[in-house]
C-alpha cells in the first residue's frame, strides 16, 4: 500500500510539473505541413527543428498534416503558419473558418510553396500573401540582402547572405502594400535559367524574398525562402523563421 501511495504521488508531481510547462507557454502556434509532389522531406525535418524552438523559447507548438484541424477553434492559436502548403489545400468551409480567423484578429505565416496557388483559385489567399507568384529559375546560389535590419526576421542575418533557393518572381495584381525585408540580388544568380519551354525573367532591384503587412485585422508574415529539407537545419534560416514566429504571434520585436 505504501508503494502505490508513494507511485500515486510521484505521479500528481509529474503532472503538476506538466501542468506548470504548459503554464509558462506564452503562445500556442498552428502549423500545417502537408506533403506535396515537390515537398515532402523537409516535413520531419522541420517539425523537429520548430519543436525545439518551441522548447527554447516556451511557445506551444501544434504541427500537423490534416487540414482537419481547422474544422476546430482557431481562436486558441496566436498565429497559423502554411508551410509549404498553399491554402487551396483547404476545403471551401475551412477556407471561411480561417478567413474568420483573420477577421477577428488571426495571424498568418507563409512560407516557400505556401506562396503558389493558382490564380483567382482563392482571391483572398493571394491578398493575405500579398504576391502572386509567376514562375521561377531553378534552383541557384544567390545574395539576399536585409532591407529592414529592424524587423526579428532579420536579426540573425548578415547584411549579405549567401543562400541557394528557388528565387521566386512576383507581380503585384491586387496593389497590395508589403514591407520588404530581404530582397535577392539579381546580379548573382541567373534570373533566366529555367527548364526548356519555359520562360523566365528577373525582376531587378526590387525584388522581395520575404516581407510582411497586414491583412484584415492580423499581421502577415511571408517568407519565399526554405526549398530543400536541409534548410530546416540551418542556424540562420531557423534564426529567421523564429524572428517571422515571434513578430507574428506577438507584435513585438521591431526595433524603433
Amino acid at each position: 500500500m505504501k508503494k502505490i501511495i508513494l507511485a500515486c504521488i510521484a505521479l500528481a508531481g509529474l503532472l503538476l510539473s506538466a501542468a506548470g510547462a504548459r503554464a509558462d507557454d506564452q503562445y500556442k502556434i498552428l502549423v500545417l505541413a502537408m506533403p506535396g509532389k515537390y515537398h515532402y522531406e523537409y516535413i520531419p525535418i522541420a517539425r523537429e527543428s520548430l519543436e525545439k524552438q518551441a522548447k527554447l523559447h516556451a511557445f506551444e507548438l501544434v504541427y500537423t498534416h490534416r487540414p482537419e484541424v481547422f474544422d476546430g477553434d482557431l481562436s486558441q492559436y496566436a498565429m497559423v503558419m502554411f508551410l509549404n502548403t498553399p491554402g487551396e489545400e483547404l476545403s471551401e468551409p475551412r477556407r471561411r473558418k480561417f478567413e474568420e480567423y483573420m477577421r477577428n484578429g488571426g495571424n498568418a505565416m507563409l512560407v516557400h510553396r505556401a506562396l503558389i496557388i493558382p490564380p483567382n483559385t482563392w482571391p483572398w489567399f493571394e491578398k493575405l500573401i500579398g504576391r502572386r507568384v509567376g514562375n521561377h529559375p531553378m534552383l541557384q546560389t544567390g545574395v539576399a540582402e536585409v532591407v529592414d535590419k529592424k524587423f526579428p526576421a532579420t536579426y540573425g542575418l548578415p547584411a549579405r547572405w549567401i543562400w541557394s533557393d528557388e528565387w521566386y518572381v512576383f507581380d503585384n495584381p491586387y496593389n497590395i502594400k508589403i514591407n520588404p525585408v530581404l530582397n535577392v540580388d539579381e546580379s548573382t544568380y541567373d534570373p533566366t535559367k529555367i527548364w526548356p519551354g519555359q520562360v523566365s525573367k528577373g525582376m531587378g532591384k526590387d525584388h522581395p524574398v520575404a516581407w510582411y503587412h497586414q491583412m484584415e485585422k492580423g499581421r502577415v508574415f511571408v517568407t519565399a525562402l526554405g526549398h530543400n529539407g536541409e534548410m530546416y537545419r540551418d542556424p540562420q534560416y531557423l534564426s529567421h523563421l523564429m524572428g517571422g514566429i515571434y513578430w507574428t504571434a506577438t507584435g513585438k520585436g521591431i526595433q524603433q
